[in-house]
């Protein structure tokens, strides 16, 4: 199955450009066909093509369903990698998975200290569809990790690092079923003593994802796709 993005699906009865020449140069679709598309906002249209043309494919909307949204919101805030492909590949990875709100946080360790949103997005978008989901998870500008901890949220908040002096829950017992979640991974140089006594103080539980020492990309989609994984036990 193909699906098609159109965040002004409702107030634009043509594709995207780039959308458009997927489906009427690539896929070969022409006017009668029906495909798939999504607004990002949690929302399916199924629609008929009424004009195949490649830079603004003309669409007639049959049907619509909202997505089914889980029970609860996973966010993500990192320490983006010096690597750029590495962050990127996180993204879109962790997008399949399930994410809600990603948020690259400038720390003290960080060796990346500005990171551009615009590929981001495009990343996420590409990943929904991939996926077969509806909605794009909030993307934030780099933000400080201080002004990010201080912030207001409602549910479970964890933040995980590699001081072995420091006690730590193994996250996979800490997750509640149902809870909101939001956890914070370190940069490749990890958060510093005070960023984790900083997070603590404001009500992040320390954690540790296992025995082993993985890379701020796969500690990401670990802690995600734990948050997933005790939610559907």
């Amino acid at each position: 199955m193909i699906i098609f993005y159109s965040p002004d699906i409702l107030t634009c009865s043509d594709l995207p450009e780039e959308e458009s020449g997927h489906v009427v140069r690539v896929l070969r679709h022409t006017e009668g066909d029906e495909i798939d598309i999504v607004d990002g906002n949690g929302t399916w249209y199924h629609c008929r093509i009424t004009s195949a043309h490649p830079k603004h494919c003309g669409i007639e909307i049959l049907s619509v369903q909202k997505e089914q949204h889980l029970p609860y919101k996973v966010e993500l805030a990192i320490g983006p990698t010096k690597n750029l492909d590495r962050m990127e590949w996180c993204l879109e990875k962790s997008v399949e998975l399930g994410l809600d709100r990603f948020t690259p946080l400038r720390c003290r360790f960080s060796e990346r200290k500005d990171l551009k949103t615009d590929r981001l997005r495009k990343i996420a978008i590409s990943a929904m569809k991939q996926s077969l989901k509806a909605t794009i998870p909030q993307i934030d500008e780099m933000t400080d990790f201080h002004r990010f901890i201080e912030e207001p949220f409602d549910g479970q908040k964890f933040i995980a690092h590699c001081m072995d002096d420091q006690t730590r829950h193994l996250l996979a017992h800490s997750v509640h079923k149902g809870c909101n979640v939001r956890i914070l991974i370190g940069p490749e140089g990890d958060f510093s003593p005070d960023e984790v006594s900083y997070a603590i103080q404001n009500g992040f539980l320390p954690v540790s994802l296992g025995d082993q020492r993985l890379r701020t990309e796969t500690a990401a989609l670990v802690s995600v796709h734990t948050v997933h994984l005790i939610n559907n036990i």
